[in-house]
């Protein structure tokens, strides 16, 4: 048996000449903070930031057809994230209704698909 305690990190991917704009995304847009990360280890460009008590990965690699494949994050408020998002021009996706839950998704502009969820009940 395994026994998780929590997420540590995610990683997503963007097409090299994209790099500069995820940075600028993801930091401007969503507002993350941008931690050190150790280059000098990695054989590719990347970048690391803090979301919560997890981190968020960011690499290159080309570009890959849509998927369903996302990262689901819980946040304090859906509705004002929600409305922050689509005041920055993010197109919203509208999600299945699960009882408990606020959700809705959006694609980044790099392709990844992200969901961000409040626990109601």
């Amino acid at each position: 048996m395994i026994t998780f305690k929590r997420v540590d990190h995610f990683h997503i991917c963007v097409p090299p000449e994209k790099l500069e704009e995820a940075k600028e995304f993801y930091t401007k847009v969503l507002g993350l903070e941008l931690i050190y990360r150790p280059d000098h280890i990695f054989s590719s460009a990347g970048y690391w930031f803090n979301i919560g008590d997890a981190q968020l990965h960011i690499g290159i690699e080309p570009a890959l057809p849509r998927s369903i494949r996302h990262t689901a994050l819980e946040v304090v408020d859906v509705a004002a994230a929600r409305r922050h998002l689509e005041a920055n021009e993010v197109k919203i996706l509208e999600e299945p209704v699960i009882p408990g839950r606020t959700r809705f998704a959006f694609i980044d502009p790099f392709g990844n698909r992200m969901e961000l969820l409040q626990i109601t009940g």
